[in-house]
């Protein structure tokens, strides 16, 4: 089974006026990882596509929507996925691929025929999705978490000890315009992405995992001069515009996995926020 929703663009003058309600609708993706579905956010940012599948009963197709006018998912588009349940595997075209925790999966676009799969049904494999429009086809590649580029940044000092695993990005994987990576926070460091910036080339959707429970990240948004939060809960994702800043603390030390694309491919492509100047 598949559901959809679509999200359209919101300007920051608009975003200025959201209450705490409208602010959640417009831009907090709340219902992802729901058993035996496919789930799907068409967001009017860069046409991008967040979503999940979580096959229990029986394997769970990537089927079109209509939003993309195609015969099939992948006709003009690329796909990321992150697998952040139990192991699984991803066919594709026929050729299967094992995903265990953590582990990525690049496809290309022109593939028609994508299923998820759970190796156990009481443990089932569930697959964070993004996807962007692409203009040509590149190799479908399996990047496990091992296999990912690291960056080590931060310090205990500020809060934000933090390990980057760049995954889906130039550096690894060719792709069109889409990137992936997974950030893990380290006990006792609870900010990510500070100090805080954006970059107007391309927008971004944020997935908070590993939060445990009866715990919680305050996500920070909106322009740096005039920012608002949503507050999240584990396996939520929430959109971030262009003109916006991304960042967070939690109550606790969690991981997240960040997603983006726009005309820019350059990951150090950010204009960045001096804290002091953050209002």
């Amino acid at each position: 089974m598949t559901k959809y929703s679509s999200r359209y663009a919101s300007s920051p003058e608009a975003v200025k006026k959201y209450d705490t309600q409208q602010l959640r609708e417009e831009f907090l993706i709340d219902d992802l990882m729901q058993e035996d579905e496919v789930v799907l956010v068409y967001s009017h940012y860069d046409r991008y596509i967040a979503g999940s599948a979580v096959p229990v009963k029986g394997d769970l197709v990537l089927e079109t929507i209509d939003p993309l006018k195609a015969p099939y998912f992948l006709e003009r588009r690329e796909l990321g996925i992150i697998n952040v349940g139990g192991n699984g595997s991803v066919v594709v075209e026929g050729t299967t691929y094992e995903l265990g925790f953590k582990d990525a999966l690049y496809i290309g676009s022109g593939n028609k025929e994508v299923i998820f799969k759970s190796t156990d049904a009481s443990n089932p494999a569930k697959y964070y999705i993004n996807s962007a429009p692409a203009h040509t086809t590149y190799p479908t590649v399996k990047v496990s978490l091992a296999e990912a580029n690291k960056l080590n940044l931060g310090a205990m000092e500020t809060a934000n000890h933090r390990t980057v695993n760049q995954m889906i990005i130039g550096s690894v994987v060719t792709t069109c315009q889409l990137q992936m990576g997974m950030t893990e926070l380290n006990p006792g460091s609870v900010w990510n992405t500070m100090p805080a910036h954006v970059h107007d080339r391309r927008m971004e959707v944020y997935f908070y995992l590993d939060v445990p429970e009866n715990q919680a990240v305050c996500h920070f948004m909106g322009q740096p001069q005039e920012t608002r939060h949503i507050w999240m809960n584990n396996h939520q994702a929430v959109i971030s515009p262009p003109w916006s800043i991304h960042s967070g603390s939690g109550t606790s030390n969690y991981t997240f996995i960040w997603g983006m694309a726009g005309e820019n491919l350059d990951y150090g492509d950010m204009d960045v926020c001096k804290i002091t100047d953050l209002r």
